[in-house]
C-alpha cells in the first residue's frame, strides 16, 4: 500500500467546509533529487511521475476538481481558478465549491484567504519580488468581500534566520513603506540583510485592512524531511498549497 500524501493542514478558524493547506514531500512517486510527492511541473521532474502525484493529490484530498495550476512568474496577476486559465499569473480567487486554488512553492511564501463565512477563497504565491510588488493586495482587490472580514494563512516558507538578501531587496520595500525596515537585520557584509518575510507579509496584510493573520513560523530551508528548498537544492521539487470548499 502506498505512503499517504502528506498534507500540512492549514492552522486558522476558518468555516468547517473550507479546506487548506500545503502538501509535505511525502506520498509521491518522484525519485531524488524530486523525492517523492513533487507537484510543479517545470522543475525537471519526469513528467509522468508529476502527473500521477498530481492523481494522487486529487484522490486523497477528494478535491472537487483539478487544481488551478498557475504558470507562476513572481508577478501579480490574479485570475478566476473557475475559469480557463491562459498566460501567467501568481494568483487566483475563486467563490462556491467548483475550483480548487492553488500555488506551487519551494522558498516563496504561499499566502492562503478566506472570508468568514466561507463564501470566497484564494490564493497566492509571495516571493520577495510578488510581495514587493502586492500580490497580496491585488488577490484581496479580487475577493468579492470586505477585507476586514478576510483571513489570512502563511503557509511554508523561508525563515529569516536562512534568507539572506542585497540592499536592492531592503529598497525594494523600505522605498515605499518605510516601516518595513523592521523586518530586516543588517548583516556583516555590506549591503547584506536577513530579511524576514512573514514580517513583511504580515505588514502588507495588515495595511490591506486584512485583521486576522494566520501561520508563519516554519522554515523550508531547515526542515529537509518535510519541504522543498529551492535555495538548500536547485534542482528539487515544488509543494502546493491548495483552498477549496467542500460545502
Amino acid at each position: 500500500m502506498s505512503e499517504p500524501v502528506g498534507f500540512l493542514t492549514a492552522d486558522w478558524p476558518a468555516p468547517a467546509h473550507i479546506r487548506a493547506g500545503t502538501t509535505l514531500r511525502t506520498g509521491g512517486v518522484s525519485t531524488p533529487p524530486f523525492d517523492s510527492l513533487n507537484l510543479g511541473d517545470r522543475a525537471g521532474d519526469d513528467p509522468d511521475a508529476v502527473a500521477a502525484n498530481r492523481d494522487r493529490l486529487r484522490a486523497q484530498l477528494d478535491l472537487p476538481d483539478e487544481p488551478a495550476w498557475l504558470y507562476q512568474v513572481h508577478g501579480t496577476r490574479v485570475v478566476d481558478a473557475a475559469r480557463p486559465i491562459s498566460g501567467e499569473a501568481d494568483a487566483s480567487v475563486a467563490t462556491g465549491n467548483a475550483a480548487v486554488c492553488a500555488v506551487l512553492t519551494a522558498d516563496c511564501l504561499p499566502v492562503l484567504f478566506c472570508d468568514r463565512a466561507g463564501t470566497c477563497f484564494g490564493a497566492a504565491h509571495a516571493g520577495w519580488r510578488g510581495l514587493a510588488g502586492g500580490v497580496l493586495e491585488a488577490t484581496i482587490e479580487k475577493l468579492p468581500a470586505r477585507s476586514a472580514e478576510l483571513l489570512a494563512w502563511l503557509g511554508p516558507s523561508i525563515g529569516a534566520h536562512n534568507f539572506e538578501v542585497s540592499e536592492d531587496v531592503r529598497d525594494a520595500f523600505c522605498d515605499r513603506s518605510p516601516e518595513d525596515a523592521s523586518a530586516f537585520t543588517p548583516r556583516a557584509a555590506a549591503g547584506k540583510y536577513r530579511a524576514d518575510i512573514y514580517a513583511l507579509a504580515r505588514a502588507r496584510l495588515r495595511r490591506a485592512g486584512v485583521p486576522d493573520i494566520y501561520g508563519g513560523g516554519l522554515c523550508t530551508i531547515d526542515d529537509t524531511a518535510r519541504f522543498y528548498s529551492y535555495r538548500r537544492a536547485p534542482e528539487t521539487g515544488r509543494m502546493a498549497s491548495l483552498i477549496w470548499s467542500a460545502a
